[in-house]
């Protein structure tokens, strides 16, 4: 029976929380051994868990794996009183010892609940689309101070127990968290933006301030101690201690920031993977405990896609589709080119495909003209190509890219974004440029109203500073009051993604449309696009990528074909294409005698070989022979090429173009894996790289990943319930995802049933989760520990340390883990190689090469010394699970950590702290192959495998920089050389600032915290 047909009771006896009755209060604890059951782990530490002492001090609460669990005060075997689905944490007891509250995300937004100590299912007690969290009983027993994002940031309330009343204790524009009571009841402590504790009474309003942090310092789980004293974790760099006042009462301890458990001088809290009681005297013993869960078979038949076939394939990967004005033609990007299709359909004309990245076309209101974005000069300027005599002109050239570009309606102006996100329109006849909107994190593509006068685009809106999720929104700019202006396109709705899902403004002005939830609705709107009226939902199928044909009709892409549907209803027409791509036949035969190879399977090198490639493959590893026509790499030495099993092509695709590609290459990663990306960006990509048409590695991905109520990349699909759920799993069959990744708002209920259907379709999953994730199904999480929904993980401690629970849960159930060790930055203070290296110099975009040089320069500075402790703490998490049998695969997240060269510097970081080279090269070899389904196919040198594999200058069984020192590269036998990769860009010329700028419009001041680009925080992790 698999995991999703598990009833309740089922479930609590998978994860351990059956048996016997619990009766705490009046009662003792059946007691009985552990019982994991087949694939079972018995837990004897926790990373970041909670703990709750009951009022008589005879238990203990805790919240292991996202359930809530009890055991006697002096340790023991621990009872589940939760399941899996309820996905609880932060027990409170109320003062009678007769029931526990807690907060759970089982519904889709934390909420609070409460359980009886002797069992029972739990009864919610808030509801709602906002987040309620950290319950605290008073000492009464009748109300729960929790926290709340309900009234736009973090504040604390009130809810009366008996009747359900919400009154508000503190709620102002700062991130007010994490209340606890004073033993009489009159006082409330509580966080304030992690950097200040407070304490309020609740009957007079009257606040205190008791602690500022001091530096950089951050400041979580508030109690009150002895004498009304503030106990609480502070975090100083690598160091997680429980303070009382002023006195810090713990030292090399990794203490967790949660509440703190006081009694007359004697305190409960957690830290080192256990339950601690610390007397203030310095007396200090920690309580044992025993928790069984389980973890679930993966027993799926795999599905690996077709990457041989030289046959026709349709394409499918049709990216940014547009229709001219007057709805005759469409123009798109597809296999790296620009192509424009009559609007009934046909055989599609290339126009624009010179190897450079060349994207997002629109037509010029008069019909004889194509704006589009092309590296070409060296970084993405704005073009416009004469669709009468073919030639090309450039139209922007500015220090930074530009990107997503719009014709105004009268063909005078251009609106555009920037690397940044922010957005700029160019007056075509002064040719100046200005900025209109401050920097927004991963905005849409503008769509401009008739008259000129206002745009619109798609923009993140979050809920609170403290969590970065929101909404993405409809964001207008007037450009003549220069108001900005947000607005839901639906209450507590998203729009489906910020890339081409919209707000378009139909031609005559009447509406916007948009996709939400996955299908297209307009809204009736004014002149200035404020919604006046109720949207109408115009699509029923999968839709993505809209465009307006008239004013009447929705050209859209639907499952890799184009559609279009009247706003007036009935049938959807497909407009057929007569369009395929094929693969190049492979090289011809090639015999490469190297002086040594690693064949990613011995733990030596082999000396004095030839590899001999034939048909794409490897046809042979042999002793060298002297043949004529061999090509003389004597002097270096083969290995498989690396694997980078987790990077985003298009979170900044645009603004690093063809770049990119050769990148990866340049520094021997012949294959990459995305866990996330705009999907027909990601199908455009991965049928131009298997037809020859574009450069760079072999690229396996998903599309958006499939998120829950709240979303903060671009990319996710915000996915609200079961018949959504449908869609989006349809459009990842059909389209031939890779693998599926479920984010971090996605409630464990929906994960689960996204995990049965993507293992019926033979399609692998992954998440940033390891429990319930490895109870249901789940095949791989990404991070040691990186975004979560709690704020914090169960995985990795805030100083990168693991413990007992989650290095044997890996183990035990096979699922992979994806390192990104961001903290690798850290060994450039050693180390700049890869910074100098002028592989890096050339290809980086500037304004990335400038940021990637500060994160170097900076790396050795005092206040970065902490770096080096939380990687150790990372490397020694996943040495563990590798040395026990676990699965651990190389990724970086770039482009948020430094695409390619992060890579390098993760696997040196391996190495620095307790992994050998070879150790460190399976987890970018044979392991992500593996993962992959391409075993014995990339990741070795073998007869038979693909023949991927780099020429470098070294031995890097011995030294880990070797395997950066690449000459030469292969993917699929084709032979490119470091020199060749560069070539289009060592010679190009800086970015010529040549476009006059205006003062930036008044409009483009920061007006919300949220305003900041892309990269500048909250770097990790996308997915």
């Amino acid at each position: 029976m698999g995991p999703e047909n598990l009833s309740r009771r089922e479930l609590l006896v998978r994860s351990g929380a059956a048996a016997a009755a619990l009766t705490v209060a009046g009662a003792g604890v059946a007691e009985a051994e552990p019982d994991a059951g087949p694939g079972g782990v018995v837990l004897r530490e926790g990373t970041n868990m909670a703990a709750a002492l009951s009022p008589d001090g005879r238990w203990i609460a805790v919240d292991l794996v996202t359930g809530i669990w009890v055991l006697p005060a002096g340790g023991g075997r621990a009872r589940r009183l939760t399941d899996d689905l309820q996905d609880a944490t932060l027990p409170s007891w109320s003062p009678d010892g007769r029931r526990i509250a807690f907060q759970s995300y089982r519904d889709g937004n934390f909420h609070l609940y409460v359980v009886d100590a002797a069992g029972g299912p739990p009864r919610r007690l808030t509801s709602g689309r906002f987040d309620h969290r950290e319950p605290a009983f008073s000492p009464d027993g009748t109300k729960l101070a929790f926290s709340s994002d309900r009234d736009g940031s973090y504040g604390i309330h009130l809810l009366d127990v008996a009747s359900g009343a919400i009154s508000t204790v503190v709620s102002t524009a700062d991130e007010e968290a994490s209340p606890r009571w004073s033993a009489d009841g009159t006082k409330l402590v509580f966080t304030v933006n992690d950097t200040a504790i407070d304490v309020v009474t609740p009957a007079t309003g009257a606040r205190t301030r008791l602690v500022t942090a001091t530096g950089t310092d951050k400041l979580y789980g508030p109690a009150f101690g002895p004498g009304d004293q503030p106990s609480y974790l502070r975090l100083r760099g690598a160091e997680a201690d429980l303070m009382l006042g002023d006195r810090q009462l713990t030292q090399g301890e990794d203490v967790f920031g949660f509440p703190a458990n006081w009694t007359g001088s004697a305190v409960l809290y957690t830290a080192d993977g256990h339950l601690r009681r610390r007397e203030l005297s310095g007396a200090v013993k920690d309580i044992p405990f025993e928790a069984g869960v389980s973890t679930a078979p993966r027993d799926y038949r795999r599905r690996i896609r077709d990457l041989d076939s030289a046959a026709p394939k349709p394409v499918r990967g049709l990216a940014g589709p547009v229709v001219s004005k007057d709805g005759k033609r469409i123009a798109f990007r597809a296999l790296n080119a620009i192509y424009v299709v009559a609007a009934a359909g046909g055989r599609p004309q290339r126009l624009i495909g010179d190897g450079y990245f060349n994207s997002d076309p629109d037509f010029h209101p008069d019909g004889t003209k194509l704006l589009y974005t092309s590296d070409r000069l060296g970084t993405a300027d704005l073009w416009v190509r004469d669709l009468g005599t073919g030639q090309d002109t450039v139209l922007t050239q500015q220090a930074g890219a530009q990107v997503a570009p719009r014709w105004s309606p009268d063909g005078g102006r251009v609106a555009y974004a920037d690397q940044d996100g922010a957005t700029w329109v160019y007056d075509v006849a002064a040719a100046t440029a200005q900025q209109v909107t401050p920097p927004l994190f991963m905005p849409g593509r503008p769509t401009w109203s008739p008259d000129g006068s206002v745009l619109a685009l798609a923009a993140v809106k979050p809920y609170s500073r403290r969590y970065r999720e929101g909404t993405s929104q409809i964001l207008t700019v007037d450009l003549k009051t220069h108001e900005l202006r947000y607005a839901e396109p639906m209450p507590f709705r998203s729009l489906a993604t910020r890339g081409d899902d919209g707000p378009l403004w139909s031609p005559d002005g009447r509406y916007l449309a948009f996709t939400v939830e996955s299908v297209a609705w307009i809204a009736p709107v004014d002149g200035g696009g404020r919604l006046i009226g109720a949207p109408r939902q115009v699509t029923h199928d999968v839709t993505d990528s809209l465009a307006w044909r008239g004013n009447d009709t929705l050209v859209y892409l639907s499952k890799g074909q184009l559609k279009a549907q009247k706003i007036t209803g009935g049938e959807p027409r497909t407009i057929r294409l007569d369009f395929t791509w094929a693969r190049p036949r492979p090289p011809r035969r090639t015999v490469i005698h190297v002086g040594a190879a690693w064949d990613g399977v011995a733990r030596t090198l082999r000396r004095d070989v030839d590899i001999v490639v034939d048909g794409g493959r490897i046809a042979d590893v042999r002793p060298h022979q002297h043949a004529p026509g061999t090509v003389d790499a004597r002097d270096l030495t083969a290995m498989p090429g690396l694997v980078d099993l987790h990077n985003h092509w298009h979170l900044r695709g645009r603004q690093w173009g063809d770049r990119q590609g050769r990148l990866w290459l340049s520094y021997g990663i012949t294959t990459t894996r995305s866990p996330g990306d705009p999907v027909y960006q990601m199908l455009e990509t991965r049928e131009a790289l298997e037809s020859g048409n574009r450069v760079g590695p072999r690229y396996f991905g998903t599309g958006e990943a499939i998120d829950g109520s709240r979303i903060y990349y671009n990319f996710m699909r915000p996915t609200l319930s079961p018949e959504q759920l449908d869609l989006e799993l349809s459009r990842a069959v059909e389209l031939e995802y890779d693998m599926i990744k479920t984010y971090v708002r996605l409630p464990v209920a929906y994960q689960q049933a996204v995990v049965r259907a993507a293992h019926r379709a033979g399609i692998p999953l992954s998440s940033h989760y390891l429990y319930p994730a490895a109870n249901i199904g789940m095949d791989a999480m990404e991070h040691t520990g990186a975004t979560n929904r709690l704020g914090y993980s169960h995985t990795v401690s805030r100083i990168g340390r693991s413990y007992q629970d989650a290095i044997a849960l890996f183990v035990r159930s096979g699922m992979s883990i994806t390192p990104t060790l961001f903290t690798s930055r850290a060994l450039y203070a050693d180390d700049k190689s890869l910074v100098t290296d002028e592989r890096t110099e050339v290809l980086f975009p500037p304004w990335e090469y400038q940021q990637l040089k500060t994160t170097a320069d900076t790396a050795g500075n005092p206040e970065n010394a902490y770096l080096r402790q939380v990687l150790a703490g990372n490397v020694d998490m996943v040495l563990r699970i590798h040395r026990a049998g676990g699965f651990v695969v190389t990724g970086t997240d770039s482009p948020l950590d430094n695409v390619a060269v992060s890579t390098h510097q993760n696997l040196r970081a391996m190495v620095a702290f307790g992994f050998t080279p070879y150790e460190a090269l399976t987890t970018a070899t044979r392991n992500p192959a593996r993962w992959l389904g391409l075993e014995d196919r990339i990741g070795v040198l073998k007869r038979g495998a693909y023949a991927d594999l780099s020429l470098v200058s070294g031995n890097p069984l011995q030294d880990i920089k070797a395997a950066a020192n690449v000459r030469s590269v292969l993917v699929g036998g084709v032979l490119r050389t470091v020199g060749e990769l560069l070539a289009p860009y060592r010679n190009q010329p800086s970015p010529r600032a040549a476009t006059e700028v205006a003062p930036a419009a008044r409009s483009a001041e920061k007006q919300h915290w949220w305003h900041v680009p892309e990269w500048s925080e909250h770097v990790c992790c996308a997915g």
